[in-house]
């Protein structure tokens, strides 16, 4: 199986999370098909079936992506995932 680009995976799980807060403070059908296209793109990318299995995985490749440097200086803390 190909491993999408991690650049990628980031822009789409950037604008899924900024279409999710713009339909939570405001309900636009724009951004409604926007979100669900974004959703769709983003199963695809990372061979989910749902849209949170595909946010788990594209949490994991960013992880694996992310310098050994910096994965061993946020172990300490307990980090956040990078998508929520």
């Amino acid at each position: 199986m190909l491993t999408p680009d991690p650049k990628v995976v980031r822009q789409l799980l950037t604008r899924y999370a900024t279409l999710q807060i713009a339909q939570a403070e405001r309900h636009s059908p724009t951004a409604a098909r926007e979100l669900k296209d974004v959703s769709h793109a983003l199963r695809v990318t990372m061979g989910a079936s749902g849209i949170q299995d595909a946010i788990a995985k594209a949490d994991a490749l960013l992880e694996r992506a992310r310098p050994a440097a910096a994965r061993t200086t946020e172990a300490d803390g307990g980090g956040l995932p990078l998508a929520v």
